[in-house]
Parts: structure tokens; C-alpha cells; sequence
């Protein structure tokens, strides 16, 4: 791909990428950790937003502060904030999701004073007659609070400029996806990963400008008829994948991801924002529309029929999921959805993963044996 390496640069070290931009153009810079983040609401206040995952340094700092049982992504984050690296952030932001990313924001508040500190308390059931109107508050209320923070009006206008910049991005993402759905061998799994990540750190504008071109170049690309054995087509659940190795060794072993269902990826970037008045009734709809994670909850089996949907809409012929080690909210998902898979005969395989190990030999050995069962 042509831009590549500029991906590729954000994504190996974000918070460098996010102080360059600031010195380069003069914007904020605003953390955040998960993707019921509002990121229109961000860009419409003028700052840029960079999400953060982990850290590719040795964490000890941030086991001070928190139990060995927290996952390696919020004891990253911590440790990416005691240790200075996350000093050049103007704010950070955190959504009431987990257990543990609530604690993180109550740890970084007391303990890494740079920059304000915002909470987006959203609302846990997505499927009662209230929630639309409390998410649109607390969304209001949000916007109020980062135009004080920031010192700077909000318009509606600017919300409208930051909707299409998004669409644009999610869109382009979703192309991508769909024709490597058709072609698996178009763009290798490790670089849509790398992409994927650079749209939550990289200037949105440019991004949604790169995005467009990569869209056209890889069109250009589809139309090359695929050479070899047809790869086993899966699809990668869980909540997300922080180990870029996964995607080579699942290829080297004779498969291919047609698709996956994790909130650094599809869940990142489905549903789009529509037309309408208000823009943010429209951005509430997005999030009550969107695949809930298990951190929500909308029904019994919105979830597990999703998976099921996707495996059949994608062609896929088996389900690997990741889980993050001490994820409560994946670990508690699981068994009903892999109950699920069973029933609609479709084979699974739990995989689990703690950052920032590669994917090692055992692992691999496991795909191998997965794969050749399919």
C-alpha cells in the first residue's frame, strides 16, 4: 500500500504521532480508551483524538496501583501515564464500560494531574424506553463539558463537518473489508490491522483523505484473480486484538480473516451516521444501533446471533476467539455464545492472550490443528 509507512509509524508509537501533530498544527491532544468515545464531539471542539491501547514498555509502575487480575490493556494504559510518556495530552477522556476502565479513570484522576480529566457515564441497558433519552443527555452534557474544558463553542455546524470526516473513515474501512472478504489474499490481515488502528491515532482528515486512496488502489487490485489453494475463511471474535503476529500465523497456516468482530474493527467502524436535524439524536442512534459490546446490554442473544449472522454472511467456515486474560466481560460472553456456535454448527476455538506477549509456537500449533479440522 502507499501509505503504509505512515500507518505503520502512528500505529508503532502513538503518543509521538499525537505530540508531532500538536507541535505541527496547534491542536489538543485528547486520550481516550475505547470506542463509546463520541469522537465527533472531539473533532467538532477543535482537539484531535488518539486512542490508547498499551504500552511497549515493561509495566511495573501501574501494578502499584492495580491487581494482577486487571488485563494487560488497562495496566498499559496506567502505565503509559505514570511513566511521563502521556504527558503531552491536553485531557483524557474515559466511558463507564468495564469494571476495570472505570478504576483506571478513577487511578489516572488521583494520581496524572496534565490535562482535564472528563467521564462519559453512559448508559449500561441499551434496550428500555429511556435509554435514547438519557444517552442524548449524557452526550449533551459531554459536549458541554469539553467546550469548558477546552474553552471553545461547540456548533452544530462543526458536529455536521466531524459526522461526514467519520463516515468518510468508516465507510472506507468497511470497502476495504468487504472486498478482502472476496479477494482474503488482496491485503495481508496484519496490514488492515495496522490501518485500523491508524484511523483511531492519525489525523482524521488525513486519514479519511488516505483512507480514500488506499480504497481506490486496492479496487485497482480486486480485480487480480487469487492464485493457489483457497485459504479456510474465518472470522476473529472477542474484544480486541493488540498482537498484529495473529494475523501472519493464521495465514501461514493456511487460513484467512474474512472479517472479525472486535471494537478495534468492525464494531469500529458499523453504522453510519445518517442525515437528519440533530446531530446528536444522530450520534446517540449510532451507539443504540451499533454491535454491543458485553460491557452493554440490548438482549439475551443479540450478540451471539451477530456472530452467527456474520459467519454466514462472510462465507466463513469456523470462529476463533480471542480473549483477553482477566477480560470479566468476554470471559462471561463466552460460554453462551460458544453454546450458541455449537448449536448452529459452527466450530470455535478459545484462544486467550495477554499483551504484550507475541503469538508463540503453541499458539500456532493450536490454529494448525483448528484449521485442519474445518
Amino acid at each position: 500500500m502507499k501509505h503504509f509507512h505512515e500507518f505503520q509509524q502512528a500505529v508503532n508509537d502513538p503518543l509521538d504521532y499525537a505530540r508531532n501533530l500538536k507541535n505541527d498544527s496547534g491542536k489538543e491532544i485528547v486520550g481516550y480508551v475505547c470506542s463509546y468515545v463520541p469522537e465527533e464531539i472531539i473533532l467538532a471542539a477543535g482537539a484531535h483524538p488518539v486512542r490508547l491501547f498499551d504500552t511497549r514498555s515493561q509495566i511495573g509502575l501501574a501494578d502499584l496501583h492495580l491487581q494482577s487480575y486487571c488485563c494487560s490493556l488497562v495496566r498499559g494504559i496506567l502505565e503509559e501515564g505514570l511513566s511521563g510518556r502521556a504527558d503531552g495530552l491536553d485531557g483524557m477522556i474515559f466511558p463507564h464500560t468495564c469494571d476495570s476502565i472505570q478504576r483506571l479513570s478513577d487511578i489516572w484522576r488521583m494520581n496524572i494531574p496534565a490535562g482535564f480529566h472528563l467521564d462519559v457515564i453512559l448508559p449500561v441497558k441499551l434496550d428500555t424506553d429511556s435509554a435514547r433519552d438519557y444517552l442524548t443527555d449524557v452526550l449533551r452534557k459531554f459536549r458541554e463539558d469539553l467546550s469548558g474544558s477546552l474553552e471553545r463553542e461547540i456548533t452544530d455546524a462543526a458536529l455536521e463537518k466531524a459526522i461526514a470526516t467519520m463516515n468518510v473513515i468508516r465507510q472506507s474501512i468497511r470497502s476495504i473489508y468487504e472486498m478482502r472478504s472476496q479477494n482474503p489474499r488482496l491485503m495481508p490481515g496484519q496490514d488492515l490491522y495496522t490501518l485500523v488502528r491508524a484511523s483511531m491515532i492519525m489525523d482524521r482528515d488525513r486519514m479519511a483523505e488516505l483512507l480514500l486512496e488506499t480504497l481506490a488502489e486496492l479496487q485497482t487490485k480486486s480485480d487480480q484473480a487469487p492464485s493457489g489453494k483457497p485459504p479456510k475463511r474465518l472470522v476473529l471474535a472477542g474484544g480486541i486484538c493488540n498482537q498484529p503476529d495473529i494475523y501472519p500465523m493464521i495465514e501461514e497456516s493456511g487460513g484467512a480473516i474474512v472479517w472479525d468482530d472486535f471494537c478495534t474493527g468492525a464494531r469500529y467502524f458499523s453504522q453510519m451516521i445518517p442525515e437528519g436535524a440533530d446531530p446528536l439524536s444522530r450520534i446517540t442512534g449510532r451507539f443504540l444501533n451499533r454491535i454491543v459490546c458485553p460491557a452493554k446490554h440490548m438482549d439475551l442473544d443479540s450478540r451471539a446471533s451477530h456472530l452467527i449472522g456474520l459467519v454466514k454472511e462472510q462465507n466463513a467456515q469456523g470462529v476463533i476467539f480471542l480473549l483477553l486474560k482477566f477480560c470479566d466481560p468476554h470471559a462471561f460472553d463466552y460460554p453462551y455464545i460458544r453454546q450458541s456456535l455449537d448449536k448452529a454448527g459452527i466450530p470455535v476455538m478459545l484462544m486467550e492472550i495477554n499483551d504484550p506477549a507475541s503469538a508463540g509456537g503453541q499458539m500456532k500449533t493450536r490454529v494448525e490443528a483448528f484449521l485442519e479440522m474445518l
